[in-house]
C-alpha cells in the first residue's frame, strides 16, 4: 500500500504543515521576541547574540534551529530577521537542487540578510559543498561548461546569517554542521505555555476563550503550538454554532471529543494502532513489517508519523524483537493490562 502523503498531512493532530494552516498560521505568527512565548533558554541565548551583534555592527552567526516539526522555527528565523532590522529570503532543502540555484540566492542578498533554509538536511551533496565557502568565507566558487570549455568564477558574497532549521539534527552531515556558530534546540511546550499561545491567538482572531477552555485544547495539542493553534480553529467553528462563538471547557471538550481527540492529543489513528497491537498481537512485541501489513501503512509511515508522539509520551516501546505497548498504553484504552507482559 502507497503512502497517501495528503490524508497523513492532514490530520489534525499531525505536527507538519498542512493547506489549512496557511491562512491561519502567518496573522499568528509573533513579530518579536517578546511576543514569542516559550522556549526560554533559546529566546535569552538569541537576544544576547543579536545584541552583541548589532553593538559590533556584524551579522549575526549562522544558527542551526533543530527540533520536532511545528514549534516555530521559521517564525523564530523571521524575528531574528526583524530583531536585526534586515531582509529575509526564505527556502528549504529541496527547493534547492542544483549549486546554481544557491548561487543565485546568494547573490541577491545584501549585506546582514537571513538566508532561512529549511529542511537543510536534505540538501544535496554537491549544493553543501558550495555552500561550506559561502558560510565561511562569503563567497563562492561556480564553474560553467565543461571539458576545455570549462571556466571558473570566484564570486564574493555580502556577509550574511545563514538560519537553518531541521527535525533531523543527526542526518546533518559533520562538516555542515560545524559551521554554525549557534546551535539551538527547541523542545516541546508545556500545557500552560500553550495555553497561553492558544489565548493569545483568540485574540488576535477575535474570539473569546476562558482560561479552562484554552487549556483544554492545549492539553491535548501534544506539546506543539502548531496543533494547538490548528485545534482552536476547529474549537470556533463549534462554539460559533452552539455557544455563540464562546469557548469555555464544556465546548471545548465537546468539540475535541468529536473530533476523535482525545485527552493526551490521540487522533483515531493512533487507536487503531494501539489496538492491533493489542488485539493481534497481546501487546508486542511485534515486527514493524508485520505490524505494517496489519494496519495497512508502509513502516515508514509507522516509523515518522504514528511512532514517534506515542514513544515521546511512553505509550511504545522499540525492542530489538519489535515494538511492544507499555501498561500506561493498555490503560489509556481502558484495557487492563496482562501482568504477564510487564514482569
Amino acid at each position: 500500500m502507497k503512502i497517501d502523503k495528503e490524508n497523513i498531512n492532514e490530520r489534525m493532530v499531525s505536527p507538519e504543515e498542512i493547506v489549512s494552516d496557511s491562512d491561519l498560521e502567518n496573522p499568528l505568527r509573533p513579530l518579536s521576541i517578546g511576543d514569542y512565548i516559550g522556549q526560554e533558554k533559546v529566546k535569552e541565548n538569541l537576544a544576547v547574540f543579536i545584541r552583541a551583534a548589532k553593538m559590533r555592527g556584524e551579522p549575526l552567526d549562522h544558527v542551526l534551529l533543530y527540533g520536532p516539526p511545528g514549534l516555530g522555527k521559521t517564525t523564530l528565523s523571521t524575528i531574528i530577521a526583524r530583531e536585526l532590522g534586515v531582509n529575509i529570503r526564505i527556502t528549504s532543502g529541496p527547493a534547492i537542487e542544483r549549486p546554481g540555484d544557491l548561487a543565485a540566492l546568494l547573490t541577491k542578498l545584501t549585506d546582514g540578510d537571513v538566508l532561512f533554509v529549511d529542511e537543510i538536511h536534505r540538501l544535496s551533496r554537491n549544493v553543501e559543498e558550495i555552500l561550506y565557502p559561502a558560510m565561511e568565507d562569503f563567497s563562492v566558487d561556480i564553474v560553467t561548461g565543461k571539458g576545455q570549455m570549462a571556466t571558473s568564477y570566484h564570486l564574493a558574497l555580502p556577509k550574511f546569517t545563514l538560519v537553518g532549521a531541521t527535525t533531523r539534527a543527526g542526518q546533518l552531515s559533520a562538516p555542515l554542521r560545524d559551521r554554525f556558530g549557534v546551535i539551538l534546540r527547541l523542545e516541546l511546550y508545556s500545557n500552560e505555555e500553550l495555553g497561553k499561545i492558544v489565548k493569545r491567538s483568540a485574540g488576535i482572531l477575535g474570539m473569546t476563550i476562558s482560561d479552562e477552555g484554552a487549556l483544554e485544547i492545549a492539553s491535548r495539542s501534544r506539546g506543539t503550538p502548531r496543533i494547538a493553534n490548528r485545534l482552536l480553529k476547529r474549537v470556533r467553528d463549534f462554539a460559533q454554532v452552539i455557544n455563540g462563538g464562546n469557548v469555555t471547557y464544556n465546548i471545548a471538550n465537546q468539540a475535541l471529543n468529536k473530533l476523535g481527540v482525545d485527552e493526551l492529543g490521540l487522533d483515531s489513528n493512533d487507536r487503531r494502532l494501539i489496538e492491533t497491537i493489542i488485539n493481534f498481537y497481546g501487546g508486542g512485541p511485534v515486527g514493524l513489517e508485520t505490524l505494517s501489513a496489519a494496519v495497512g501503512e508502509e513502516s515508514v509511515t509507522i516509523e515518522d508519523v504514528y511512532e514517534p508522539y506515542l514513544l515521546q509520551i511512553g505509550f511504545l516501546n522499540r525492542t530489538p524483537r519489535g515494538r511492544s505497548l507499555t501498561k500506561a498504553a493498555y490503560l489509556h484504552m481502558g484495557i487492563e493490562p496482562p501482568e504477564v507482559a510487564f514482569c
